[in-house]
């Protein structure tokens, strides 16, 4: 059971930013921070591509509506970046059943995914466009810090993880009602617009 706190952090912040986790986990192993990251982690064309890919996310995730975009494309690869990587990470002890652990992984990668997406959402309603750049690196400070701090303190790590997301789910339930009115005007502006044209072709 000594790698669930690792495989829980690492699920946590995999559904925020698969390819910040992959990056930072690969680098502790290379680095020789960590002796609990496999090697096909620390694999250089491994570490590259996490590296290009977090770069350009890093931009995406502070653009609005962009950033949305992205994290509907990513909702499929962030919970199955999570499930690989908790089952890779319980591999390389072994003292958790591979498949338990990437579906301990995939599921928290998904729960905060789904906090994440949900928030932007709703911070995309706001007209200004500074909190989307503001959220973004608070995530991904976030997200480096908690999973450096869990390469030493596992335990008070997965602790932090779970309150957070426990937290995300709650904020995310209070913002399902703004999330809906943005849609429906949204649906509604976009109607009239139809209209609009529709009359604007209709002969004199």
């Amino acid at each position: 059971m000594s790698v669930l706190p690792l495989v829980f952090t690492s699920g946590w912040a995999s559904g925020i930013n698969a390819y910040a986790v992959v990056l930072l986990l690969g680098v502790f192993g290379a680095t020789g921070l960590s002796d609990d990251v496999p090697e096909s982690l620390q694999r250089p064309e491994i570490l590259v591509t996490a590296g290009v890919l977090f770069l350009c996310e890093a931009v995406a995730d502070k653009i609005p509506y962009v950033d949305s975009v992205w994290d509907s494309v990513h909702t499929v690869i962030r919970p199955v970046s999570g499930a690989v990587v908790g089952a890779l990470l319980a591999g390389q002890t072994g003292s958790l059943p591979d498949l338990a652990a990437g579906a301990i992984g995939g599921s928290t990668a998904l729960a905060s995914h789904t906090v994440k997406a949900g928030t932007r959402m709703a911070i995309n309603t706001s007209p200004e466009p500074f909190s989307n750049f503001l959220m973004s690196t608070a995530e991904d400070l976030g997200v480096a810090g908690i999973l450096t701090f869990a390469m030493f303190h596992p335990e008070a790590a997965a602790i932090i993880a779970g309150v957070l997301l426990l937290a995300g789910l709650v904020v995310l339930f209070f913002l399902v009602s703004r999330i809906r009115r943005f849609r429906r005007r949204r649906a509604q502006r976009r109607e009239e617009k139809r209209l609009a044209a529709r009359v604007g072709r209709a002969p004199d």
